[in-house]
């Protein structure tokens, strides 16, 4: 992903961690439960965090296509026959 994407993503995820724990609608709402309430707010926020993490380091979860092993030192090439 080029890095300006990458930013761009980084900051939309941040502004949605935002919007979800300022918002009064919660998957497990506040007023009921007490600071157990709070418990969902901080796995979004977790959740944004190592988000944004990968998003600016460039690390992958998935795996990849292998990257080309490297040329072998000329010292142990084989000499063609």
């Amino acid at each position: 992903m080029p890095r300006r994407r990458a930013i761009i993503s980084a900051v939309l995820v941040a502004l949605g961690a935002i919007a979800y724990g300022a918002s009064p609608i919660d998957l497990v709402p506040e007023l009921i439960t007490g600071p157990l309430g709070l418990g969902d707010d901080l796995a979004v926020w977790v959740g944004a965090g190592l988000a944004i993490w990968k998003l600016l380091t460039g690390s992958q979860s998935a795996p990849g296509p292998t990257p080309p092993p490297e040329e072998q030192p000329r010292w142990e090439q084989k000499l063609p026959e």
